[in-house]
């Protein structure tokens, strides 16, 4: 008697090719992800610079460091990944870049300009 069970299907995620929207997908989860672990340290590095002049000083002192700056860019990446996907996703709604060229376009445009955008502002504080 044959086996009726279909067997287990191994798939090779490597060569699994996404489309744009799909990458910026996982790209939005990741920087969601990043975003609620950087709280903490943002909640404390905000409450350490309202302390006082000598807080300030050491929360000033922190961005020295380069572990510091990471996680600074990090959260500004995620933070403008989501405002930018969140306006594509509204013009989305709204019928504005459904259609397949300009859908993919402005997914990335969306995953260019986040980081660089995280850069501008990283540079600026």
């Amino acid at each position: 008697m044959p086996d009726t069970k279909p067997r287990p299907v191994f798939l090779n995620l490597i060569r699994i090719r996404l489309p744009m929207a799909g990458i910026m997908s996982i790209i939005h989860r990741v920087t969601g992800v990043v975003m609620v672990f950087a709280i903490p340290f943002l909640i404390y590095l905000l409450d350490l610079s309202l302390s006082g002049a000598d807080g300030f000083t050491d929360a000033k002192a922190m961005f020295a460091n380069g572990l510091a700056k990471l996680i600074l860019f990090l959260s500004l990446w995620g933070l403008m990944h989501h405002l930018l996907a969140g306006i594509r996703y509204l013009l989305i709604d709204i019928d504005v870049g459904v259609e397949k060229p300009l859908f993919r376009q402005t997914a990335w445009a969306v995953t260019l300009a986040a980081p660089v955008l995280a850069l501008i502002l990283l540079g600026g504080l």
